[in-house]
Order: structure tokens, then sequence, then C-alpha cells
């Protein structure tokens, strides 16, 4: 097994000013985000969203409500006799997105794959799973390119139908699949032996008769290489390899549901303790609704309909503790369907969603226009920050990414059953935006850091448990302790939760100055794919090879400057480390620049998105190692925040 790793410098700069409630806050209040349109309709609904390697967002919707508002290519038809309105479409319903040309192309999806899920697996592919109808056991793949790619579909590749389901990345680079809808159980892909479903009884268990209030449940990687489930307002730690529970933990406080239609969302905070013998797993869970939301909120007569003001508050809960317990704290504003979304500085942003209803057809009402960041290591009861508004509303079937370039992706929105543009409260939105969160004012661009080169020698490889030297310029006086190193995996992002996305800080081992603005920086990997989920050859994890340093020449846009290819070798087509980014934060005052700084603790983070493709064998060079541009998707970024609110 053979893997590699690129990265990307980037440079945020994050200032703060005085925290507005959210229906005060000003559009163009600096310093508190800003919003741009990116395309005014891209043809269909952003329902559901993937960052891939080479900076490409894969974006689809679903099939069964008619036409899109964007033709296939060439004069492609699909012609499906299950489908319901037309048997013969010769639209798109999903679409390839490049991130730096801000442009799309039309892709053709063969059966629905409405409400799915996925994830990026190790080789850099898109494995997608489940959907409706002629959808709900189709697994479909899609091979990152810079040309004509399109999705590849297999048969029936999952023995379940995969409704609302959730996929997580495992260690050994296989996908679990869990729950959907009326399925009560969990699934591997690919398939490696029998049975191949397999019981879980805690999906019953916080099954709602009516509402289900478990769909779509909140799964994550816990350091222990256990999963922590969420469902409803409950969760349990579960060992997926022997099928039993582990831990249950209390349920959330004042018992509301979390979970799809009543929907929250949730992340896992940065994994921070890396080297403990036990690491610190925090999870933070935001937003809801009450108990009866739903069917106030889908009563048969107009008349009777309700629409409940959503939850306001979060809760945390140290799952590795011996007794955990939940924290619970309130929101600046309620926010029903919203999403959450690690940024590279360690920052959680809530963007998208309702103040009052729930998810589904017409059920939700009052959008959250306003971003809220939060900041975990903030004070208690100061840790929320809203920021500008958007003018369009997120309601039902929204989505939002981190993009590698810092900004944040928001697409979608379309309450309807059909595409409605006109006499509805909220029109379907086919159009994209970007939020630049405050770490991007173009007015701290001088404060950006560069990768010089890598110190490392001939030879390494960056694996578990391994040394990484990195060489960058940055302007201002720097401490040894100031630095720090994270990793952060990009999301499948659908109904307001972020699949496998997951922050690791890893441990600065030495600074050093070199000369005037110049410094290195050495750091361990993650210790395990427990921390860092990997590889997969044959179904067997691997092990990792290499071939040397070498220095990218890729484009510079804003906020990027190189990537460096860290060590490669030849790959099999489940082999590489998983896409992940890695990011260098400094915590520094610069009085020349910054000269209202007065020596306020100011914090920097460079991220870097590691995400290989899907190699085929002309990109290997002869020796072994990968042609140069390969990873060009990879991202290292660079984030100014504050420490401590003033």
């Amino acid at each position: 097994m053979h893997r590699y790793t690129s990265i990307l410098f980037f440079l945020f700069l994050q200032l703060f000013f005085a925290v507005q409630p959210c229906h005060r806050a000003v559009t163009s209040a600096a310093g508190r985000g800003w919003w741009q349109l990116l395309q005014k309709s891209i043809g269909i609904v952003a329902m559901h969203m993937q960052l891939l390697n080479n900076d490409r967002v894969v974006i689809y919707d679903r099939t069964d409500f008619g036409r899109s508002n964007l033709s296939l290519p060439h004069g492609k038809c699909r012609d499906d006799s299950s489908e319901f309105v037309i048997k013969h479409d010769c639209t798109a319903h999903s679409v390839e997105y490049d991130v730096l040309a801000n442009k799309f192309r039309p892709l053709m999806v063969q059966t629905n794959v409405w409400c799915s899920s996925g994830a990026v697996v190790p080789d850099g592919s898109l494995i997608q799973t489940g959907g409706f109808n002629d959808g709900e056991r189709k697994v479909r793949t899609f091979y990152p390119c810079n040309g004509d790619c399109d999705w590849v579909e297999t048969g029936d590749g999952l023995k379940a139908r995969r409704w609302y389901a959730t996929n997580h990345i495992l260690p050994d680079g296989k996908q679990i699949i869990i729950g959907g809808r009326r399925q009560f159980n969990y699934e591997f892909y690919p398939k490696t032996s029998s049975p191949d479903v397999y019981s879980l009884p805690f999906l019953s268990q916080t099954n709602d008769r009516g509402s289900e209030n478990n769909l779509y449940p909140f799964v994550f990687l816990n350091s222990d290489g256990n999963l922590f489930i969420f469902a409803n307002n409950r969760a349990i730690l579960f060992d997926y390899k022997t099928g039993k529970v582990v831990k249950t933990y209390p349920a959330i406080p004042g018992g509301d549901p979390r979970s799809y239609p009543s929907t929250g969302s949730a992340v896992l905070l940065p994994l921070k303790n890396l080297d403990a013998a036990t690491i610190e797993a925090e999870v933070l869970v935001c937003g809801g609704a009450p108990k009866g939301s739903f069917e106030m909120a889908t009563k048969r007569k107009s008349a009777e309909r309700k629409f409940l003001k959503a939850l306001d508050t979060c809760g945390r809960i140290k799952i590795n503790e011996p007794s955990p317990q939940w924290v619970m704290e309130t929101m600046p504003c309620a926010r029903v369907m919203g999403d959450m979304t690690l940024l590279p500085n360690g920052v959680v942003l809530i963007i998208n969603g309702a103040g009052d209803g729930t998810a589904g057809w017409e059920n939700g009402r009052s959008p959250a226009l306003n971003p809220v960041l939060y900041w975990p290591d903030g004070a208690a009861g100061s840790r929320f920050e809203p920021l500008n508004p958007s003018t369009i509303p997120r309601m039902y079937h929204s989505t939002a990414i981190l993009l590698r370039d810092g900004r944040v992706l928001v697409g979608g929105s379309n309450p309807h059953s059909g595409y409605e543009f006109s006499r509805v409260l909220f029109p379907t939105e086919l159009s994209l935006e970007a939020f630049s969160p405050p770490y991007l004012d173009s007015k701290n661009k001088y404060l950006r850091p560069k990768i010089v080169s890598s110190t490392a020698s001939k030879g390494k490889y960056i694996g578990y448990g391994q040394k990484l030297w990195v060489r960058f310029k940055v302007i201002g006086k720097l401490k040894a302790d100031m630095v720090s190193v994270t990793m952060v995996a990009p999301a499948f992002n659908t109904h307001s939760f972020s699949m496998n996305h997951r922050m690791l800080a890893l441990r600065n081992e030495n600074v050093t100055y070199v000369r005037t603005s110049i410094y290195d920086i050495q750091v361990t990997t993650p210790s395990s794919g427990y921390l860092a989920p990997s590889e997969l050859e044959e179904g067997v994890a691997g092990k990792e090879s290499a071939c040397s340093w070498s220095v990218g020449k890729g484009k510079v846009e804003e906020g990027v400057d190189r990537w460096l290819e860290l060590g490669h070798g030849p790959f099999s087509h489940w082999s590489g480390l998983k896409h992940l980014y890695t990011s260098i934060s400094l915590n520094f005052c610069d009085k020349e620049r910054i000269s209202k700084c007065k020596g306020k603790l100011i914090r920097a983070s460079l991220f870097d998105f590691e995400a290989p493709q899907a190699l085929r064998p002309k990109r290997v060079l002869a020796n072994g190692c990968l042609v140069r541009g390969v990873s060009r998707n990879n991202a290292l970024a660079l984030t100014y925040g504050n420490l401590r609110r003033t």
C-alpha cells in the first residue's frame, strides 16, 4: 500500500467586531463576513454536495419531479420506466462545479438519487449510495477528472434500501452505511462477508411513530475506533465490528428531537490531544425542532397548520469521559435545518435553515439568513458570533461545504415537490453563493504567508506517526508556542449534516527561525486510522511508501500560494491517504502591521485538504512517483482569529 500527502498553503486574516443579534445584523458590517453570488442558476437544486480532490464539487438533486433547468449535453436523454413524472428525460439532475473557473457542466445519473448519502474514498472517487424508488439499492461512483467523466452506476450494490441513511469512512477505507427510512440496521461497502445486513436496535428505539425523528443519524468515528451515533435525542458508542453498544449516553436535556425531520446539525469538535492515552473527543449538536413540530406543520387542513419556533440550544458532550454529561448553550437565534461546518481555524460555522417549523415539503418558515460562528474554546456565554446575512433564503434541501480557499460554498433550497419559481413563499433556488468568513477580509492580504519549501529529505514519506517539516514565510514576530497544525476532512453534505467531517490538531515539536520572516515547523502526523481513516487495498489496510518531495507550480489564486507533493509511490484503486486538510496555525501579534492589536493574542491557522485522486497508470511516472498536478485540489490554509474575546 502506498500513500501520499499534498499541501497547499492559504492565509486568512480574522478580525472581530461587536456581536449583534441575528435579526439586527447589517449586510455591509465590516469584518463580519461577506457573500458573493457565484452562479445565478446551475439548473438544479444543490441537495447534495461533495468537494473532490481536483477542486471540483459534485452536486446533485433528485430525478423524480420532472425536468430540471439544465439540458444534458450532446443530445443525451435518460429513459426510466420507474419515474413518476416523465419516463424520457433529457435534462440533468447533477452537475460538476469547477471552483477555480466558476463554471459548471451537466452530469447524468441513471436512477433516483433523492435523499441519498455518500463519501469520498481513499482513491479520491466519490462513492454514492442509495436513493429512492429504483435508486434505493444502487451504488454510483464518480472518478475525478479534468475532462468529461460522468457517473458510473453499478447494479444493486446494497442489500437494504437506503433512503435518508448516513455513511462514514472506516479506518480500513470501507464505508459503513447506517439506517435509512424503516431500516434499523447497517451494512458495509464494498461487500466482504456475510451476513450483509446487521441489526441496530438503537434505530428502532429512537424512531418516533408518525415523524420518525431519527433519519440521517449523526455518526462520528471516535478515537478508540468505535462509532458515536446520535439519533433523535439520544446517542450510543457502538462497536460496529461486534455489533455491541459500548456506552449509552444520557438523552440531550429537554428531550426534543434533533434528527430529520426535526433537523438539527452536529460536528465532532477538533481533536487536539492526539498523544494522550485517552483522547478527548467532544460532539456539538445544535438546533432542531420541539416535540410535535412535524405533526403540527403537516396538518391536512392549512388552517390547522402551525410552525413552532425551532430550538435555540446546542449541547456539547465529551464522549470519552467515564460519566459524560451534556453541557447546554443558547444560540443567538433558533434554527432548524441549519448546516454546521468546521472552519480551518477550528471555529464552527452555523449557516442556512429556518427559525420556525421542520424539514419537509412546505414545513419551514422564517429563514435564518445570518450565519453564526461558534468558538469552542471561548468563554461560556460568549461563544456565539452572528455574521452578515445572505439575501437568499436557504430552507429545506440546502447545503454548505468548506472549500479549500477557506470560503464556504452554499446552495440549494427547495421546499416543494417540484421546481416552483413563482406564487410560492420560498421559490426553488438554483443559485450558488460563496460565504467568506471574517478571516478572508481583503484588507488583511499583506499578512498572507507562503510556503518556501519542504525541508524533508528525499525518501521521506507521510504515514501514521511520521515527522513532517515545512518551511514557510510570514511577516510578523513568531514564537515557537504560537504554531499548531491541524488536519480537516472535507464533507459529504446533505440534509444539514456533513458526513465524514473531522479536524485533527497535530503535535508541534519544533519551530525554528531560519532568517527574517522564514521559519521551519516540525509536526507528527496522526498515529492511526482511528484518528485519520486511511486506506484499503483488497480489503486490507496497507503500508506506506514514498518517493521524494516536490514543489508544484499550480495557478496562484486568491488565498492560494502553491502546493507541495510530500511523497508518493505506486497506487492501487484503494490506496492513498484519506482526503484530509492539514493546517498550520499561528498565534502572534505584529505591532508594525497591526497598529490596533495592542498586544492581544491573534490566532492564525493554516489548513490543507489532502485528497488523492482516482489514479490511473498513465498518471504514474516511470520511477513510481505521481505526475505533478494529480492532487492540485489539496489545500493548506492560514487564518487569523482572536483567541480571547474582548
